[in-house]
């Protein structure tokens, strides 16, 4: 889930915020100010309801913040790098930049969300126990420590992308010591608990709750989708193992002069053979390289007095592989530097180029051949 909205960083973490978030956040502070306060808290006025409402709802998504800076904080320990977290309709995520390495480390990773979103819920117990005789401080204290409680038990079912579906395929991995095989029963077992949310969402609306069954219904597509591909990777992941970037990559490199504008390289090579990579020479020298994102950094009017070199990335600052890198690993430097093809270099010799075109091709050349 991309973030929109940069809030910042904690602990070294960039904070996003997805648009979608406005949403969940509008529809908490009316459930709170037209349900749950009046329903709990009768003797406040209205105005109270709804700046209660939209305090309690700030609250809410920042215990989901802490529930996600848990899972960061145990995988930056183990080493795992942490790219982001975002905030969504659904919650949030953080997105670690590689799986955790033993079954010991995804089940210390996992399990940090649904702990951390206990101890919430005992602190605003607590909090609500001292401040009872306060209502502005006691209601939304209670309503915290519920939804903290039932954040934690609802992370904790047994489910891909759930925490508990982690915790599931580290119980998995660690019995069978095959990550795969923890991946498939994980995903499976969240597919099933999706399509049970849907079932059930489906029977809350037939019974008359629209909005509640509508909302399950969501969950379960979503939970349904996440763990499809959750599978979906896994699978890419064991079919490509041990796979090389020298069996994939494409050895032709395809060289232009430094001095070459991009109004004519766009017009000779681009749109005329079919090519996306460029690599920029100056006497026989490698400078740096050129893809249709760096044209499109280059105002359409420029095109014409704008050289390759000017436009170019120098060779330095381009992600590389090595023809021996293996092929998941090269997906990841390519995700890692947001990039659709990488130079396949052997010192300082260009042997080839790899893209993510490439690795498709041979995954469906593969599947067809039923490998």
């Amino acid at each position: 889930m991309t973030a929109n909205i940069n809030l910042g960083r904690i602990l070294g973490i960039p904070i996003g915020l997805h648009v979608s978030w406005f949403l969940i956040f509008a529809l908490v502070t009316w459930s709170l100010a037209t349900g749950f306060f009046p329903g709990e808290y009768p003797q406040l006025g209205v105005a109270a309801y709804w700046g209660l409402g939209a305090l309690t709802s700030v609250l809410f998504f920042a215990s989901v913040l802490i529930h996600e800076l848990a899972h960061s904080v145990v995988a930056q320990r183990h080493g795992i790098p942490v790219r982001n977290i975002s905030l969504f309709i659904f919650g949030g995520v953080a997105q670690i930049g590689e799986e955790p390495k033993t079954a010991g480390a995804e089940f210390r990773i996992a399990i940090a969300g649904p702990v951390s979103s206990l101890l919430l819920a005992a602190l605003f117990g607590v909090i609500y126990l001292v401040d009872q005789p306060i209502p502005y401080l006691a209601a939304p204290s209670l309503w915290l420590m519920r939804i903290n409680f039932t954040l934690a038990i609802f992370n904790l079912i047994p489910g891909f992308p759930l925490d508990g579906g982690r915790v599931l395929r580290a119980a998995v991995w660690s019995l069978t010591r095959d990550y795969f095989r923890g991946t498939q029963v994980a995903a499976f077992a969240g597919q099933i608990i999706a399509f049970a949310f849907i079932g059930i969402g489906l029977l809350v609306v037939l019974t008359g709750n629209f909005f509640n069954g509508i909302w399950l219904v969501f969950i379960g597509w979503f939970l349904q989708n996440a763990a499809a591909s959750s599978y979906a990777q896994s699978s890419l992941q064991h079919s490509l193992r041990g796979v090389r970037v020298a069996q994939v990559m494409s050895r032709e490199c395809v060289q232009v002069p430094a001095d070459m504008s991009i109004h004519d390289l766009v017009e000779e090579r681009v749109l005329g053979a079919g090519q996306r990579c460029f690599f920029v020479a100056e006497n026989g020298r490698l400078r740096g390289m050129l893809t249709l994102r760096d044209f499109s950094q280059v105002p359409r009017n420029d095109w014409t007095h704008v050289r390759t070199e000017e436009a170019m990335v120098p060779l330095e600052r381009v992600a590389h592989v090595q023809p021996d890198t293996e092929l998941m690993t090269a997906l990841k430097i390519m995700d890692d530097a947001q990039v659709n093809q990488v130079p396949v270099m052997w010192g300082d010799q260009i042997e080839g180029v790899l893209s993510r075109e490439q690795i498709l091709r041979y995954v469906r050349t593969r599947a067809e051949l039923g490998m």
